[in-house]
């Protein structure tokens, strides 16, 4: 959506909740865009303050090399009656 500066000078709160509803917003002056209004999360995404979750998984270490097999042994027996 597309906000003329005096538009968006008077129903500020409107603009605030828009770009937070429904993404950025752009304010013009004499039909030229000069601002765009975005939500405080989508400016933290933009400004790589946030990680998504999988750039998050995606960093960790590699496993590649971990050994994942298991022991073809059978565990050891238990007495169970006779612990205490």
């Amino acid at each position: 959506m597309r906000w003329q500066v005096q538009d968006a000078k008077q129903r500020f709160s409107e603009l605030i909740r828009t770009a937070h509803a429904e993404g950025p917003q752009v304010v013009t002056r004499h039909g030229e865009e000069i601002a765009v209004v975005v939500d405080i999360a989508d400016y933290r995404r933009l400004q790589g303050e946030i990680t998504e979750f999988k750039d998050y998984l995606r960093s960790g270490p590699h496993f590649d090399d971990l050994d994942l097999s298991r022991s073809d042994e059978r565990p050891r027996s238990m007495d169970w009656a006779a612990e205490t």
